[in-house]
């Protein structure tokens, strides 16, 4: 096996772990998730998916404020599962847009790529649902899964088969923590309920 194979296999391991970790909720999955995305920049610059490599740099930096933000701060209890209200899913589309034709225009105009526009699209979604995902916002499985569904014909595309597998597990994984999130969030209002009643 080469090495760029053995490289794979690493962040592929270390990112199944990352998902399962965020499913269940557990704080774990943000040092599985720094070195998973350490080793995909690598992997995805070596084979030109410029913008997914950024990606991966950036949810280094996200996994960092992730694991801050989740420990709560000194004295206070820790961030709790929430939705997003009606002006954070506007601020969340925006972020989408420009970050969308920033990337697009960037990659068409700056590199070599060969896939621009989907390589911007996978890129600005996964960006937005990782800072979703780090503030602890339900809503974070719809756009990673809406990243996930577009990148795993981009990845087979450009040769990555173990990384269009593990988007394709990713993809599973988000439904589940969807619903998990979900029921975790009604758990906890009927519990403040039956404690007010």
């Amino acid at each position: 096996m080469d090495i760029f194979k053995v490289w794979q296999w690493l962040a592929v391991l270390f990112g199944i772990g990352e998902v399962l970790l965020a499913r269940i909720n557990n704080i774990l999955l943000y040092p599985a998730g720094i070195i998973s995305s350490a080793i995909s920049m690598y992997v995805l610059a070596h084979a030109g998916l410029y913008a997914e490599c950024g990606l991966n740099g950036y949810y280094v930096i996200m996994s960092i404020y992730g694991w801050w933000h989740w420990s709560g701060k000194k004295n206070s209890p820790p961030v709790r599962i929430s939705y997003c209200t009606r002006k954070e899913w506007w601020i969340t589309l925006g972020f989408v847009v420009l970050a969308f034709l920033a990337l697009a225009f960037i990659l068409a105009r700056y590199t070599p790529s060969s896939v621009p526009l989907w390589d911007a699209f996978v890129t600005a979604t996964a960006w937005v649902g990782t800072w979703l995902l780090a503030r602890r916002k339900i809503e974070n499985w719809i756009l990673l899964n809406i990243s996930n569904a577009v990148a795993i014909p981009l990845l087979l595309y450009k040769q990555l088969p173990l990384f269009a597998l593990l988007t394709a597990f990713l993809f599973g994984i988000a439904l589940q923590g969807y619903f998990s999130w979900r029921k975790k969030i009604r758990h906890h209002a009927s519990s403040v309920v039956g404690a007010s009643g």
